[in-house]
């Protein structure tokens, strides 16, 4: 079940893509310092075409008073960005010649255009399947994605697709435990940068693909995975969909900052042997768009 579940999830780029593309795989050893963590990154990828691609992504997403808000963020990383992370993009700054600023806005870009469709089921044998696409509306990262393999003590921790300079993920395979993705809520992302801003920096609350990573890291099970996701608190809603190893073991939890506002199991008991989750509260079914975006689904 957990390798059927990591064969949906694991290497699927940007829905835009046509043509079928195999990413590169990279292991992330967890062991080491967190600044020299994503050295690997360089032995794939162009440091001058990951500035060009990061400006690309920055320019078309990131309002520009957000540059201005970020510098005293800058200059005291540690103070608002907690461990590993604030050392890992210190790392990607230093290696890849890029700016302090860039990489923390890059990765909050990435954090608020992150469109996406998600499914979880279970067939009749109790098996599990754990679906995801990724609609990113920047074409440049089809040549950026990566596969990444996390490891500790030499031996895989979890494993995740991503995009090169992104620290987070929004998909990811815990060996033998669960399987998770996170779809976007809503578009309230765009008109509240200022928001997003002051839950992370100010009240330090993670980023949701970084809940996604420290879940995987840290999640015993399912159980413990679907109540990490439900109630540590984050920067703006998501939904993060989460798959287990046993029959039954599936849900869409749907997030406010500070906790969930809807948790919907499978019932497979009861005909309801999947879940669906695109980028709407499953609740409202009647809305149009909710209905077109099912049947394309």
């Amino acid at each position: 079940m957990v390798t059927r579940a990591a064969l949906l999830l694991l290497g699927l780029g940007v829905c835009s893509c046509r043509a079928e593309i195999a990413p590169p795989t990279l292991n992330i050893s967890l062991d080491d310092d967190p600044e020299v963590r994503w050295v690997p990154l360089t032995e794939i990828f162009d440091a001058d075409f990951l500035k060009k691609a990061a400006a690309e992504v920055i320019d078309s997403t990131v309002p520009k008073w957000v540059h201005q808000a970020v510098k005293p963020i800058v200059v005291a990383l540690d103070k608002y960005i907690p461990q590993p992370y604030a050392g890992e993009i210190r790392g990607l700054a230093e290696h890849f010649g890029g700016s302090l600023s860039d990489i923390i806005i890059l990765n909050f870009a990435y954090e608020v255009s992150a469109f996406c469709t998600s499914i979880i089921a279970q067939d009749k044998k109790g098996h599990l399947y754990h679906g995801r696409n990724l609609d990113y509306p920047h074409s440049v990262l089809r040549n950026l994605t990566v596969n990444l393999v996390f490891l500790k003590n030499g031996e895989v921790a979890y494993r995740g697709t991503s995009f090169a300079g992104y620290i987070g993920l929004w998909t990811g395979q815990s060996p033998n435990k669960f399987t998770v993705s996170g779809d976007q809520r809503g578009s309230e992302h765009w008109w509240n940068w200022w928001k997003n801003l002051v839950s992370a920096f100010l009240f330090r609350r993670s980023p949701v693909s970084w809940l996604v990573r420290q879940t995987l890291e840290e999640a015993e099970d399912f159980q413990d995975a679907v109540m990490r996701l439900s109630k540590i608190p984050i920067i703006t809603g998501v939904y993060y969909i989460v798959g287990g190893v046993r029959a039954g073991e599936g849900a869409v939890i749907t997030r406010d900052r500070t906790g969930p506002a809807d948790i919907w199991p499978l019932d497979p008991v009861n005909g309801e042997w999947y879940r669906v989750e695109t980028n709407f509260d499953h609740w409202r079914p009647h809305l149009p768009e909710i209905i077109e975006e099912k049947q394309q689904t």
